[in-house]
């Protein structure tokens, strides 16, 4: 690298690509359109991250098309994910590292997704306490967002904050990059839309939704506490008719800048608890794999039971771990003891646990008793003396865990009973 001819008109230096092809390597993903995997890359990484820095720094490069996969979503639908060469990531993430700073400077502090140092859990914690706070929630879902961002007014947006004529010129150019469909037909944009899968993709949603979004609802009205991640946003209000009112004008507003909110996914919620006793229809909403809903709290000051509004695991993200439990086929794994078959597991019980435990962990119950009957049969599966009965199945797991209290990660966990 050190052969490279610093002397360019666009200042992109090798570094910056260096580094940025360091990030893409760390967050893997798969292939582009050029079926070019990391693997293959690095086998001749020095001569894919020359060129690409050749062409930056002279303005030269074209993105080349993305290439379109989908993905199963919970309502049966599926989400459309843009694939970007491992090339044309490295020179994204060029850009973002180049003009993150000066954005992250502007985003609104009630902003979380896809932020330095900022997460789920972060906005799952200020939406809990803001339920607490205010009776009313509006759950806001707006349709097909990536499939919808406005070309022209993120580029407004962009200019704002970034002078830099071939920052824009590249931006505009993976923008406007073709799509190649899973049938394998390439579809030009027409003006609208950023890939959800494109590394520079969060940062320019975040750059428009904070036009669109969070600087107008700062303006019009002080007293909406909210949440966004990314495009899931959580509205706070204190009574019905202020939560109607504002809902009438996000949507005019949604309209405007050419997005649409989702007629059947968008809502409006009560947060009712034992101080709260109005009977309205919608308690429950979900956010971030989690449902904010009901639920019953002990009180350690008043020694006793109290219907209060919390956050847990969702249904539906139990449905996918029990998916996921369906798939691996856990009771046909082949290891020869239980000790390769937690080694396998743990990386995803750790995942699980880590992201949905993180509040009333207790509701993760079901979750691990799913997987202690697939312990069971594979117990049954692999030892011929438990094949006949599932109740010696699980006495073998209850001492198997008390021999061995952290060979599966979530048995630390003491009020988790995952042996029933």
């Amino acid at each position: 690298m050190n052969l490279w001819n610093e002397t360019k008109s666009i200042p992109i230096s090798r570094q910056m690509v260096w580094e940025a092809y360091q990030k893409v390597r760390s967050n893997k993903g798969s292939a582009g359109v050029d079926a070019i995997s990391m693997e293959e890359f690095d086998v001749d990484r020095r001569k894919h991250l020359y060129k690409l820095w050749n062409r930056m720094s002279s303005g030269s490069y074209f993105p080349p098309a993305v290439k379109e996969v989908e993905i199963p979503k919970k309502d049966g639908a599926v989400r459309k994910l843009g694939v970007p060469t491992i090339s044309d990531r490295v020179g994204q993430m060029v850009v973002k590292m180049f003009i993150e700073p000066r954005l992250e400077a502007i985003f609104s502090t009630n902003s979380y997704g896809y932020r330095p140092n900022r997460n789920a859990h972060q906005a799952l914690s200020e939406v809990r306490n803001n339920c607490w706070k205010n009776n009313w929630v509006i759950d806001l879902d707006i349709k097909g967002f990536f499939d919808n961002i406005d070309h022209n007014k993120l580029m407004l947006a962009l200019e704002k904050h970034v002078p830099e004529i071939w920052v824009k010129l590249y931006v505009r150019r993976w923008l406007e990059a073709p799509v190649v469909t899973v049938s394998g037909q390439q579809i030009e944009k027409q003006g609208k839309g950023t890939p959800q899968g494109g590394v520079i993709s969060p940062l320019l949603a975040n750059l428009f939704l904070h036009y669109a979004f969070d600087k107008w609802l700062e303006k019009i009205d002080k007293n909406v506490v909210f949440t966004r991640y990314a495009d899931d946003v959580i509205l706070h209000c204190n009574t019905k008719s202020h939560s109607e009112q504002i809902l009438r004008l996000v949507h005019q507003r949604m309209e405007s800048v050419g997005l649409e909110l989702h007629p059947q996914k968008t809502k409006i919620v009560y947060c009712r608890d034992f101080r709260r006793r109005g009977k309205y229809p919608t308690v429950k909403f979900d956010f971030l794999g989690y449902s904010f809903q009901p639920r019953t709290a002990y009180s350690k000051k008043k020694g006793k039971l109290f219907i209060g509004y919390d956050c847990a695991i969702s249904i539906s993200s139990r449905k996918r771990i029990a998916d996921r439990l369906e798939e691996l086929k856990v009771n046909k794994l082949t290891f020869k003891s239980i000790v390769g078959v937690a080694q396998f597991l743990n990386p995803m019980i750790r995942g699980w646990v880590h992201y949905y435990g993180k509040f009333k962990m207790f509701e993760l119950t079901k979750v691990f008793r799913l997987l202690s009957k697939r312990l069971v049969w594979w117990a049954r599966k692999r030892y011929k003396r438990y094949k006949t009965s599932i109740r010696k199945g699980y006495k073998w797991l209850a001492r198997v865990r008390s021999q061995y209290p952290t060979l599966f990660y979530h048995w630390q966990f003491s009020e988790i009973n995952v042996v029933a």
